[in-house]
């Protein structure tokens, strides 16, 4: 069972995704910023981080260049409540984007496709 760690300042997405990805048969780890996320990461053994880009203690690109460089490898999809991101994600080091939305299927669908890497 893949684990994936989902980081994200807003409780109800944390807990939405949470619910969602465990029905896919997921065990998910969620941290509210960047050092409950780094704390995760030092701990468990994580297959995927799902990261929100603006949290409100660190920037989720701090946290992305954090994670590429103490985990490499390590599959990190960003999301973001705004679509104007995604042209520039490629540059960001991060293996995926997608934008925030209460119908998680991109994120599932990007989940499964980086899994099988």
């Amino acid at each position: 069972m893949a684990k994936i760690l989902v980081v994200d300042d807003e409780p109800g997405l944390r807990l939405l995704y949470s619910a969602e990805l465990e029905d896919e048969g997921y065990q998910v780890i969620s941290a509210a910023d960047c050092t409950e996320a780094s704390n995760a990461l030092k701990k468990e053994q994580i297959d995927l981080v799902v990261l929100d880009i603006q949290i409100k203690q660190e920037s989720g690109l701090e946290m992305l260049q954090k994670i590429v460089k103490e985990h490499k490898g390590l599959p990190v999809i960003l999301c973001s409540a705004y679509n104007c991101y995604k042209d520039e994600f490629a540059s960001w080091l991060a293996d995926s984007y997608v934008v925030k939305s209460s119908n998680l299927d991109e994120l599932k669908t990007e989940i499964k496709r980086l899994l099988k890497k």
